[in-house]
């Protein structure tokens, strides 16, 4: 699969290095939460944040618990729709809750609007968002993150078609160990 990749834009290495980074921050910024309050809940935007949800939680060192949800915009296409739906929600009730939003890549703000706006209708006492990749060339919709709620970013991404650690086009290539820009001739 390297060879449909046009270029590497982050290795295997430097996301580890970014992933602990980022689990680092938050834990210090969750750090003053008083041991009576439940632990906060990290939602998984899936399929796509599947890898980095998973090594970043096993990189925080205080208790949480994990959930997913199903926001859909792309299909399987390389342009969100601009109108994105839940197609399956939470098990965890957030009500009351400081939750962390992790994402695989916030592109038109469209998907991550549409959740913001979800969790705080179901309650959530605070909503952060932890995105792997921030492609703020494509960003149409700003977004207003819950109550104290913080924004975390691994990556600023080009404007490019990514793919590798959870992302995918036309569910392949999620398995790659890095995120590379897909040649287009693959996908046009």
């Amino acid at each position: 699969m390297d060879d449909h990749m046009e270029r590497i834009l982050w290795t295997e290495d430097e996301i580890s290095k970014r992933v602990s980074e980022l689990a680092s921050q938050i834990s210090a910024d969750f750090a003053s939460l008083s041991p009576s309050s439940p632990p906060p809940v990290f939602v998984g935007v899936a399929t796509g944040a599947f890898l980095f949800l998973s090594d970043l939680v096993r990189c925080i060192k205080f208790p949480i618990s994990v959930d997913l949800i199903r926001v859909e915009s792309y299909g399987s296409g390389t342009q969100s729709s601009g109108a994105p739906s839940i197609s399956s929600n939470l098990k965890i009730d957030v009500n009351g809750k400081h939750v962390v939003v992790v994402e695989d890549i916030v592109d038109t703000g469209h998907t991550l609007s549409c959740l913001l706006e979800h969790l705080k209708s179901k309650g959530a006492s605070s909503v952060s968002v932890c995105t792997f990749l921030d492609k703020r060339a494509r960003r149409k919709v700003e977004f207003d993150l819950v109550g104290e709620g913080k924004f975390y970013r691994g990556f600023e991404c080009p404007d490019a078609f990514v793919v590798g650690y959870g992302m995918d086009f036309a569910e392949l290539y999620r398995n790659l160990p890095y995120v590379g820009v897909l040649k287009p001739e693959l996908y046009n």
